[in-house]
């Protein structure tokens, strides 16, 4: 069976690590999982492609909500964020999936972040597709409301859109200037540079937030992951969660329990330990 991971850059992504290294575990020798560059615009052809030899497809930027129009069957959760990550190919139908929001859930986790009040203060650094995901997490975790720091409100219609479908008020801030100063949680969905303003306000005292999730694994840390640990942040990287989202996909895509410590093991030694 084939697999693969799709998106625009794609060279770098760890994703072939993880999987290959579950199918090793499983002892799935028939099976391969390859990086394609794709962009939206190649998508359907792509899948189109995908004959009764495809399991499924891992999905990265910029192709969560290009590919929810080309779906047979999207499951309520992806439909509920507005973007799918995951295709699993059964019967002839593609199956749209969300495995990002439990793998946020998961790796927040394994650092003790298990759940959030409803009162609790939550601040997303972002606006894509990543962040509504991030907006499901949180509210997974018991958090009635978000704050969304975001460069260009206009741009966050789906970020609104999808806080109403979730059931979770959304507010916007500036980008620059976010209205939060000690919020529970900080998630930021943007990549490493584009957070650097947040590592400054932290080192300033000017933000001061309880935990902090940066989903970038790599380069890492980050500015901002660095910032915050030595300002006594509780600090989850981007590799936890790009962990269970790839366990979640290799469960949906091959019908097995996903090796975890196996792939944690080969994604760990890929990026230098």
């Amino acid at each position: 069976m084939r697999a693969a991971v799709l998106g625009a850059p794609i060279a770098h992504s760890l994703s072939p690590v993880l999987h290959r290294a579950a199918y090793q575990a499983l002892g799935l020798t028939g099976w391969s999982y390859q990086a394609i560059e794709c962009d939206t615009a190649r998508l359907p052809a792509v899948l189109d492609g995908c004959g009764p030899d495809w399991a499924g497809l891992s999905l990265t930027m910029p192709l969560k909500r290009a590919v929810l129009p080309l779906l047979d069957h999207v499951d309520p959760l992806a439909r509920e964020v507005g973007a799918a990550n995951t295709v699993v190919f059964t019967g002839g139908q593609r199956h749209g999936h969300n495995t990002d929001v439990p793998g946020m859930i998961a790796a927040l986790a394994e650092a003790g972040v298990t759940g959030l009040p409803g009162p609790a203060t939550v601040l997303i650094v972002g606006g894509g597709a990543t962040a509504c995901s991030a907006l499901a997490a949180v509210h997974g975790l018991g958090a009635a409301r978000a704050t969304a720091a975001v460069r260009d409100p206009a741009r966050a219609t789906d970020l609104l859109a999808a806080g109403r479908r979730l059931g979770i008020a959304v507010a916007l801030t500036a980008f620059d200037q976010p209205a939060v100063a000690a919020p529970d949680l900080l998630i930021s969905t943007v990549p490493a540079g584009a957070g650097n303003i947040y590592a400054e306000r932290i080192s300033r005292g000017d933000l001061v937030p309880r935990n902090l999730l940066d989903v970038v694994y790599h380069p890492w840390p980050t500015a901002l992951a660095t910032a915050a640990g030595q300002a006594g942040v509780t600090v989850v990287g981007g590799f936890p969660m790009l962990l269970h989202q790839a366990a979640g996909q290799v469960a949906l895509m091959t019908g097995k329990q996903a090796p975890v410590e196996a792939m944690r093991a080969a994604g760990l030694a890929a990026l230098g330990g």
